[in-house]
C-alpha cells in the first residue's frame, strides 16, 4: 500500500482530527507541513490550490485510489468509508439507527456549533487587532454553552468518550478543538467529565506520538504557540 499523503500545518486542529484517525486505523502516510499565505510552500500558493482550491487544510490525498479530498469531516468520512472496514472507528453493520444517528448528530454539533465557536474566541482572544469585550464575552458564553451540552453527554460514559458505545471518529473530531481551552482563556474547572475525557485522551500513544512530532515541527520553525 503506498503512503497516504495528508497536507496541514503545524497548528490549528483540523488536521490533527485526520492524523489521529490515519494513527487509529494504522494507515501509512506523509505529513506534507505548510504555512499560512501565499509564498513558497503557503495554503494560498498556486502549488496548493491545485491540491484544494479553498487554500485551507486539511487536505488528503490517496495515490491507492486517486481520490483527493478536503475539509477535515469528508476526509476523515473518505478514510472511514474506504479503511475502517473493521469499524474500529465508525458504527459497525449492527449499530442501530440511533446509534447512526448520534454518531452523525455529534459530529455535526462539533463542526457546525462547538468548533466554529472556539475558533471565533481564539481569535478575538488571541488575534483580533483591537480589544474586542463584547465580542469575547459573546464567544466565551457560547463556548461554556458548549460544553455544558458536552458534559451532558460525556456524563453517560462517565467520562470515557463522547459517545457512550467507546472511543471513536467523534473523539477524533472533537479533541484537537477542545485542548485549546486554556489558549482560549476558558475556565472549564467545574466541567468534572470533560476533565475525565480530556485526561484519558491526552494520554493515549496515538496522541503522544502525534504531539511528539508537531512539536520538534514548531521548535524547528521557531513557532510559540499553544
Amino acid at each position: 500500500m503506498k503512503p497516504l499523503i495528508l497536507h496541514g500545518h503545524h497548528t490549528g486542529p483540523n488536521p490533527y482530527k485526520v492524523n489521529l484517525v490515519l494513527e487509529y486505523l494504522k494507515l501509512p502516510y506523509d505529513y506534507k507541513l505548510w504555512v499560512l499565505g501565499d509564498g513558497p510552500k503557503g495554503v494560498k500558493s498556486a502549488e496548493f490550490l491545485k491540491i484544494n482550491e479553498n487554500g485551507r487544510v486539511p487536505a488528503l490525498e490517496d495515490p491507492n485510489t486517486g481520490v483527493v479530498s478536503w475539509e477535515s469531516q469528508a476526509v476523515i468520512n473518505y478514510l472511514l468509508r474506504v479503511y475502517d472496514k473493521s469499524h474500529t472507528l465508525s458504527p459497525g453493520p449492527d449499530a442501530s439507527e440511533q446509534d447512526r444517528v448520534d454518531y452523525d448528530k455529534w459530529t455535526a454539533f462539533l463542526t457546525t456549533t462547538f468548533g466554529p465557536m472556539m475558533g471565533q474566541r481564539n481569535w478575538y482572544v488571541n488575534y483580533n487587532a483591537t480589544d474586542n469585550p463584547d465580542a469575547k464575552k459573546r464567544y466565551e458564553e457560547q463556548c461554556l454553552r458548549c460544553f455544558d451540552v458536552l458534559e451532558g453527554q460525556l456524563a453517560k460514559s462517565d467520562g470515557k468518550s463522547v459517545l457512550p458505545g467507546g472511543f471513536s471518529a467523534v473523539d477524533c473530531h472533537f479533541w484537537p478543538w477542545l485542548r485549546q481551552f486554556d489558549y482560549a482563556q476558558l475556565d472549564v474547572s467545574r466541567y468534572t467529565f470533560f476533565q475525565k475525557w480530556f485526561k484519558g485522551i491526552g494520554e493515549r500513544p496515538e496522541v503522544k506520538k502525534i504531539d511528539e512530532f508537531l512539536a520538534e515541527e514548531k521548535e524547528k520553525q521557531g513557532i510559540k504557540r499553544m
